[in-house]
C-alpha cells in the first residue's frame, strides 16, 4: 500500500503575491518537521503544480482520520508558531479535506502527483468506488511510469473544524467530496491517467458527476516520521 495508514489530509491552495520563497522556506524548515512529528502523522509532501490549479498541494498520510481531530493536533492548530501565523494569512482559494483512505495500490512517492477532486452522481456512489477501487487503480498502480494510485473520501464534519489557524486565511476553506491520487515517475503517464484512463468522460461513464477538477504537481519536498527519527 503506497500510502501510509487509513487516513490523509488533503490541502491546496494559493498564494499571495511575493511570498513563495518564504512560504517554501516555512514549510520545509519548520511546518512539515512540526506536523508529521505529532503522534499519528506519518508523512508529509509538498507539490507545486505544472498544470491546473491551485498551485500548491501538500498530502499529509496518518494512521487514520481521528489523527486528524486529536486533541494534540488541535493544540497545534491553535497556537501557531509565529511563521505559521504569517504564512498562513498568505494563502488563497484554500481546499482542506480531512479524508479516509478507501483504496491504495502502489509502493511509494513518486515525482508526480495527479490529483482528480470528484463526486458521485446520485446513486452511483458504490458502483462508482468498486470500479475504482477494485478494477481501475489496482491497474494503474501497475503501469510504466506509475508508482501509485489513490482514492480518499472527503469527510465534511471533521474538514470543517473550526481552529485559530482556519482564521488566519482568506475566506473558509473548500472541502472535497472525493479526491483521486496518481503518482508517478514519468509525466506522460501521469499526465495520460488525466486525459485517457481517468479524464472527466471516462469518469462520468462510470458514475462520476460532470466536472472534477484535475491537477498535475511535481514534487518539491517530501518528509516522513522514519526520517525525523533518524536525525533524532
Amino acid at each position: 500500500m503506497a500510502l501510509l495508514g487509513n487516513g490523509a489530509m488533503v490541502i491546496w491552495h494559493d498564494l499571495a503575491d511575493g511570498t513563495k520563497v518564504d512560504f517554501q522556506d516555512w514549510h520545509s524548515h519548520e511546518h512539515l518537521a512540526e506536523r508529521v512529528g505529532l503522534p499519528g502523522f506519518l508523512r508529509g509532501r509538498r507539490c507545486v503544480a505544472v498544470s491546473g490549479a491551485p498551485t500548491y498541494c501538500m498530502v499529509y498520510e496518518v494512521d487514520g482520520l481521528a489523527v486528524l481531530t486529536s486533541p494534540p493536533y488541535l493544540a497545534r492548530l491553535n497556537d501557531p508558531t509565529p511563521w505559521s501565523t504569517k504564512s498562513l494569512q498568505n494563502f488563497r482559494n484554500a481546499n482542506r479535506t480531512l479524508c479516509h483512505t478507501v483504496a491504495s495500490h502502489g509502493l511509494g512517492v513518486g515525482n508526480w502527483l495527479l490529483t482528480i477532486q470528484l463526486s458521485p452522481s446520485d446513486g452511483k456512489a458504490d458502483s462508482l468506488q468498486t470500479w475504482l477501487a477494485a478494477d481501475r487503480l489496482p491497474a494503474l498502480a501497475t503501469m510504466p511510469g506509475l508508482t501509485g494510485a489513490h482514492l480518499l473520501r472527503g469527510d465534511p464534519d471533521a474538514s470543517r473544524t473550526e481552529t485559530a489557524e482556519k482564521k488566519l486565511r482568506d475566506r473558509p476553506d473548500d472541502i472535497a467530496d472525493w479526491v483521486l491520487l496518481i503518482d508517478g515517475y514519468d509525466r506522460n503517464a501521469v499526465t495520460a491517467v488525466r486525459d485517457d484512463h481517468l479524464s472527466a468522460a471516462t469518469l462520468q461513464q462510470h458514475g462520476a458527476r460532470p466536472g472534477p477538477t484535475a491537477a498535475l504537481y511535481e514534487l518539491e519536498h517530501c518528509v516522513s516520521d522514519a526520517d525525523l527519527a533518524a536525525v533524532g
